[in-house]
């Protein structure tokens, strides 16, 4: 059986947001399997990492922003504003999909992992997510 829901997460800021629980509300696990996340947007993402430490947030945040600064000389697509064309470079740097074992009707996530929403627009607004799930 294939299960799908679709979701609109509340709009946040700019920044790295633990979403693991919004993701899985109302969301029926069989007891193995496989989820698959998928961000319907192409300045927002998708990824897994450190859940515990709050220090993380803050880190990827800088160090992404050095990996690609706003406001580089020499870009085209600018109309939306200065955090526009460089979100878009960080959204398919990290990627726009998750997909994580089923095990024991849980997401098999190691001990410190959580899923997180990476918003890299000053004001993103709400975001569409797709859920599938494998049975």
């Amino acid at each position: 059986m294939i299960y799908q829901y679709e979701k609109i997460l509340k709009p946040r800021s700019r920044g790295f947001h633990l979403i693991t629980h919004e993701v899985l509300h109302n969301v029926h696990l069989p007891p193995t399997g496989l989820c698959h996340i998928f961000i319907k947007h192409t300045s927002a993402a998708l990824t897994i990492n450190e859940n515990a430490d709050p220090d993380v947030l803050h880190d990827f945040e800088l160090m992404i922003n050095r990996i690609v600064p706003e406001n580089l000389p020499g870009l085209y697509h600018t109309l939306e504003g200065p955090d526009d064309m460089p979100s878009h470079v960080k959204s398919s740097m990290m990627g726009s999909s998750v997909t994580i074992p089923i095990t024991h009707s849980k997401l098999n996530l190691g001990t410190w992992q959580g899923i997180y929403l990476c918003e890299f627009r000053n004001y993103g607004g709400p975001r569409g997510i797709v859920v599938t799930v494998y049975e």
